[in-house]
């Protein structure tokens, strides 16, 4: 280690993000960076503890103490290996990943000030590709060929790791171009495409065939005997039925946030429909990460006001969770930096009707409600509190997460993974599932 004391006398930095009158008129990603020097400094916090608690709490067992040392020791490139030994996209896992590692940092778990794991892990992999550290896998082939359908985190992440296996690796999408979520679900300011572009040219370099547009057949009857790992993700958000679902101005999350991806990518799409928040007065509803992303999509497009309804009860402000400790994960309030740009946000509110006017929304009927313990010992009940109101919106946005697939009985050489087996999750955890899939399809050849 260069300085087993570091932890001692250097506190946390962060990189931070751009200023928000700078950020919000773009969709340039809002993190910054540290200088090389600060982030060495910051990898120098690394204990090297005895018991290493990020190991266990990364789905990816990835080592975060030996890639510190090394980049605390200046040694770049031995970092950027001993992060891909574990992390096969640590681009995207710096970027959007909420360091399940942090959160079990002995240093957190004494004084809530964590090593910056997950920006040292995006540091480290983006000086690699600037020193050219990074280049397309070749492997020696083994003569099997595998189908991947799907390319979000999950299929890729099997591609890749089926491809330097020695695989013949065939990816299919049904989108115009890879990432699954990723792609289509993070806006740009968090996770800039050309991140992905990047890393897709590397896997083609690398012999991975893709074919995008390109609709695969997952129904039984139709599967073929060679191996197939099923990395379809979770298409079906959770919807609201309630009066006025109909009404012109209510989506889903992703209908938004897809189209603003799609645009910046140079998609042409009629004015007629275009979903924008310019002018608006927006609700969003559902209080996780894709709400959360709708706040800063909307305040980019020129929104007059956000409002975020959760029917859930107000996180602790933590740090700690009296209800979660140790090792549990703490489930404390989020401050992302969409609601740092401006949003009023409530909980406890459940929503009772779409209104409207000329077939249009604009407004929702919500109500304040508290939860109160089942007497039989069941799930709390929800129990209405005051009076109905009438929060003004002529764009409603349905963030309330996605429901998990149901498949069909497939044969053997079919392997589900992902999202698509687990239901909605991280992408750190799509990742690990691809990994465990592809060393599985490896197993049974």
């Amino acid at each position: 280690m260069v300085n087993s004391k570091a932890f001692l006398n250097i506190h946390r930095k962060e990189a931070g993000y751009r200023p928000v009158n700078d950020r919000i008129h773009d969709f340039g990603e809002v993190e910054q960076t540290l200088n090389s020097g600060d982030r060495r400094q910051q990898a120098s916090r690394c204990m090297d503890c005895g018991v290493p608690f990020c190991h266990w709490a990364c789905p990816l067992g990835n080592r975060p103490p030996e890639w510190n040392d090394a980049l605390a020791s200046g040694d770049w490139e031995l970092a950027y290996r001993l992060l891909t030994a574990t992390n096969p996209f640590p681009e995207f896992t710096g970027r959007v990943c909420p360091a399940l590692c942090e959160k079990s940092c002995v240093l957190n778990l004494m004084s809530h000030e964590a090593t910056t794991n997950r920006e040292n892990e995006c540091a480290i992999i983006e000086h690699a590709f600037e020193e050219n550290f990074v280049h397309a896998a070749q492997p020696v082939r083994n003569g099997l060929s595998v189908t991947v359908v799907g390319a979000g985190p999950a299929g890729l992440a099997a591609a890749d790791r089926l491809n330097r296996l020695g695989y013949s690796v065939t990816v299919f999408e049904k989108n115009e171009a890879a990432g699954g979520l990723l792609r289509y679900g993070i806006p740009n300011f968090k996770l800039n495409k050309a991140v992905i572009d990047r890393r897709i040219a590397l896997m083609k370099q690398a012999g991975i065939t893709f074919h995008f547009n390109t609709p695969y057949d997952v129904s039984p009857d139709a599967i073929p005997t060679t191996p197939i790992v099923l990395a379809t993700g979770t298409p079906q958000a959770r919807d609201l039925n309630i009066p006025g679902r109909d009404l012109s101005g209510v989506h889903f999350a992703l209908e938004l946030l897809a189209q603003q991806n799609r645009l910046l990518a140079g998609a042409e799409i009629p004015k007629d429909e275009r979903i924008t928040a310019k002018g608006k007065h927006v609700l969003v509803i559902g209080g996780g990460d894709t709400g959360s992303d709708c706040i800063g999509t909307a305040h980019r497009q020129g929104c007059l006001s956000v409002t975020q309804i959760e029917i859930m009860p107000q996180p602790p402000a933590g740090p700690d969770d009296p209800a979660n400790p140790w090792p549990a994960y703490p489930r404390t309030l989020k401050q992302s930096s969409s609601h740092e740009e401006g949003c009023t946000r409530r909980w406890n509110i459940n929503t009772l009707e779409f209104l409207g006017s000329d077939g249009k929304v604009t407004g929702v009927k919500v109500q304040e409600i508290e939860w109160v313990p089942d007497a039989n010992g069941g799930r709390p009940k929800m129990k209405p509190k005051g009076k109905p109101e009438v929060i003004k919106a002529e764009l409603v946005l349905l963030a309330m997460g996605f429901l998990k697939p149901v498949h069909p009985q497939y044969p053997k050489n079919v392997i589900i993974c992902g999202d698509a087996l687990n239901g909605p999750s991280l992408v750190v955890k799509a990742l690990a599932d691809g990994l465990r899939a592809a060393d599985e399809v490896d197993r049974n050849k």
